[in-house]
């Protein structure tokens, strides 16, 4: 029963357009909608469950989370709108985060018992961005910060 968690770029660059006229957040939603489409074809996707995280300010980033059903998902994908900056990093540490909550929740971590190892939920993080800078209001960044991390 894998967790899909779709990180999809908000920012103000995804309002770009192609020479075709989509903007490029239309197409990452396409591009979601798609995977969908064809991941339900497969036997083995009957325990799927999907979440989808924006690089929105937590907590108003998780558009939907693991308690939400197929329909919430596809309404909150087709209202997403491109506005902000280009967070990636924040967004990937609250991306992390709501994944590690559900682990929690579910008991597969037992903070201070360890981990059972038997109970296995392979999570799956799908981000589509634009690769524009990364910028915060302090200006453009030229590394990922995730926590204390840095990823170039």
């Amino acid at each position: 029963m894998p967790i899909l968690l779709f990180l999809i770029d908000t920012s103000a660059s995804m309002n770009q357009r192609t020479d075709l006229g989509t903007s490029y957040l239309d197409i990452a939603k396409g591009a979601v909608e798609l995977f969908l489409k064809l991941r339900s074809r497969d036997p083995a996707s009957r325990g799927d469950r999907y979440m989808l995280v924006t690089y929105d300010e937590p907590p108003y980033c998780i558009k939907a989370g693991w308690k939400e059903n197929h329909a919430t998902f596809m309404s909150e994908l087709k209202n997403l709108q491109a506005s902000g900056l280009t967070t990636l990093g924040q967004a990937l540490r609250s991306s992390f985060d709501l994944l590690n909550l559900n682990r929690l929740i579910s008991g597969i971590d037992n903070y201070g018992q360890g981990r059972n190892p038997f109970f296995l939920e392979p999570s799956i993080l799908i981000t589509i961005t634009d690769g524009n800078k990364l910028t915060s209001t302090a200006g453009v960044q030229e590394e990922v910060m995730l926590g204390r991390a840095k990823w170039v």
